[in-house]
C-alpha cells in the first residue's frame, strides 16, 4: 500500500509531490534541501557542514514518520552545486550514517532550489 509522508517540522512540498511516500516495505524521501525551520523560505545559516546536517535532520525527521530511522537507509542521492565541498559532507555523512552505510549517488549540479550548496534524497526499507 502506498501512502504520502508528511512529518512535523519538515517544509511543506513546494510542488505537487510529497515529502515522502511509501511502497510496501520501501520508503521514499524525496529530495530535502537545508530550509530553515524558522523561515521556510530561506536556508539555515552557515556553509556546507551546517546545510548538511539540516538535509539529514529532515530526512530523519521523514522516516521517523514511517517508523524508520537512518539506519534504515539504504540509498541515497547527494546533489552538490560544488564538488569541491564532498570531504566536508563526508565527515557529516559519516557521523550520522552508521556501518554498513548506504549506497550513495553523488552528481554536482548547476545550480540547487534557494541557492542551497546540498539536497538529498534516499530509499529506505522497513
Amino acid at each position: 500500500m502506498k501512502y504520502s509522508i508528511n512529518a512535523q517540522g519538515v517544509p511543506s512540498a513546494i510542488g505537487p509531490y510529497s515529502q515522502g511516500t511509501t511502497a510496501g516495505r520501501l520508503v521514499f524521501a524525496s529530495g530535502q534541501l537545508p530550509i530553515s525551520a524558522q523561515n521556510n523560505k530561506e536556508l539555515v545559516t552557515g556553509g556546507i557542514t551546517e546545510q548538511t546536517e539540516r538535509v539529514i535532520d529532515l530526512i530523519q525527521s521523514i522516516l521517523a514518520e514511517a517508523g524508520c530511522t537512518l539506519s534504515d537507509v539504504a540509498q541515497t542521492t547527494l546533489y552538490l552545486a560544488n564538488l569541491n565541498d564532498l570531504d566536508a559532507v563526508n565527515e557529516v555523512y559519516a557521523q550520522r550514517f552508521t556501518t554498513p552505510a548506504p549506497a550513495r549517488n553523488v552528481v554536482e549540479v548547476s545550480r540547487l532550489p534557494l541557492d542551497a550548496l546540498v539536497e538529498m534524497d534516499c530509499i529506505a526499507c522497513r
